[in-house]
């Protein structure tokens, strides 16, 4: 339950105290002198009173209206954070002043790359972890097993689940940079209910982000997701922060960092970790850890370019195919959406007479996850399957992208012209393009540009 303000009545005039209100001070007899105060805190040094629980996000709410010339325009400033991968995603770097939330599911890497992040700017100002679901020394064993270099003098921990708790500690030791994991295990005075109730989490986030606001103190917020993987609590939660990153875990040691909500920049931007034993690591080429890297050409693969927020990434599709040793054959897909397999064998079987009785199998080197929106990997998904069942080979130094509708045309994709630059930067020769997004300045990438009408021209042109 939330604890009820302690309120006070003072005489302004001999400074005597009562228990309540009264028209006459009995110590100097004068009317009308005494006055309602709100007693701080002794625990905190905050004061609860009501008016800040009624504040806005950003700060003390109230002040009147002005007009726009009166109002002081500030630049946000924004520093690098030395993560290459997390500056990305952040549009140039970590905003001073600004509330941000991390989530992801458990084991994603959300507390490995704040460790690595609190760390770094503890060389630069003062910066405190405050835990509340682990020790102090569980932190510190991550410290030295990851390796982390960090300002022994500038890094404060904490262990604490009282948000007046860690404000005042954020006041008397001056910091600047503060991680809180996470936001459903601390609550507030303010609000009534158990940590991670929509009360608590909404009022604790409030009351961390006015102080931030009013401090410029910049800070990570650590949240929970439920099982649709979105951040578990009130909604509100989203509004009141500045940015909202998520970490989406991908089959084996890949992540992605994507921003959800980002007030000082765009949401496009995906940054690509991989998750080691030194912690979470910019991966500044995605590209690389997508390819193979195999040097002997084999039938069943085919490279192709999709893109995640406005990255383009090369990355390699295999397939196997053999013969069927049970009466139904398998398809097995990993990283790819069974769904559209089924459709791409049945173009196959209606417009190219291509009957599959083998058992299927679908792999993306990586471990990456493509998404059913990703429709630019048909044509590779198809040459790749053509491959395996045909036993010939797609040259290494070939680039496939494009859509493929039911009624077997190749359809355009999006940013067409980027998908082909960055595949001539890495060196692919030859690159097969859907017909619709053939434009005059593919030609000076020194690569030669195959633009494709219908699935009947893919496949004698592969063959």
């Amino acid at each position: 339950m939330a604890k009820a303000a302690k309120r006070a009545y003072v005489c302004s005039d001999c400074g005597m105290d009562f228990a309540r209100w009264q028209g006459q001070c009995s110590g100097c007899k004068s009317w009308n002198t005494i006055t309602e105060f709100t007693i701080p805190n002794t625990k905190t040094g905050v004061v609860t009173s009501a008016r800040s629980s009624l504040s806005g996000y950003a700060g003390i709410a109230g002040g009147g209206s002005k007009k726009l010339h009166e109002v002081e325009a500030v630049d946000a400033q924004k520093m690098l954070t030395g993560i290459g991968e997390l500056d990305r995603v952040l549009c140039g770097g970590l905003t001073t002043g600004s509330v941000n939330i991390i989530s992801g599911d458990p084991g994603a890497g959300k507390t490995t790359l704040l460790s690595d992040l609190v760390a770094r700017m503890s060389k630069l100002m003062p910066s405190l972890y405050c835990t509340a679901e682990e020790s102090l020394s569980q932190f510190k064993n991550r410290v030295n097993r990851l390796k982390l270099d960090c300002n022994e003098d500038n890094l404060y921990l904490m262990a604490e689940t009282s948000v007046e708790a860690i404000i005042a500690e954020l006041d008397a030791k001056q910091i600047k940079f503060a991680v809180i994991d996470s936001i459903q295990a601390v609550s507030t005075e303010l609000a009534n209910g158990s940590p991670g109730s929509p009360s608590q989490v909404k009022t604790a986030a409030q009351s961390l982000t006015q102080y931030c606001k009013q401090n410029n103190v910049t800070m990570f917020l650590i949240a929970h997701v439920n099982k649709n993987n979105e951040i578990a609590g009130p909604q509100t939660l989203v509004h009141i922060v500045d940015a909202l990153l998520h970490i989406d875990t991908n089959d084996g040691q890949v992540r992605t960092l994507r921003a959800n909500k980002n007030r000082f920049g765009d949401v496009d931007t995906v940054g690509i970790f991989r998750m080691t034993e030194r912690g979470m690591l910019s991966v500044d080429n995605p590209s690389e850890i997508f390819l193979s890297g195999s040097t002997t050409e084999s039938s069943g693969s085919a490279i192709t370019c999709i893109r995640k927020g406005n990255r383009n990434i090369l990355l390699e599709i295999q397939c196997l195919t053999t013969e069927t040793e049970g009466e139904f054959p398998q398809r097995v897909c990993v990283g790819l959406n069974m769904n559209r397999i089924k459709m791409l064998t049945g173009i196959l079987r209606k417009h190219a007479k291509t009957k599959i009785f083998h058992d299927t199998f679908f792999n993306i080197v990586g471990g990456l996850k493509i998404d059913e929106s990703e429709t630019c990997i048909d044509l590779a998904l198809v040459a790749a399957l053509l491959s395996s069942l045909n036993e010939f080979v797609v040259p290494r130094t070939t680039c496939i992208m494009g859509e493929l509708s039911l009624n077997g045309d190749v359809r355009p994709i999006d940013s067409g012209v980027p998908r082909v630059k960055e595949a001539a930067q890495h060196g692919f020769t030859e690159i097969f393009i859907p017909y619709r997004n053939y434009h005059k300045s593919m030609e000076g990438l020194g690569a030669k540009i195959v633009a494709v009408k219908t699935i009947h021209e893919l496949i004698e042109l592969i063959n």
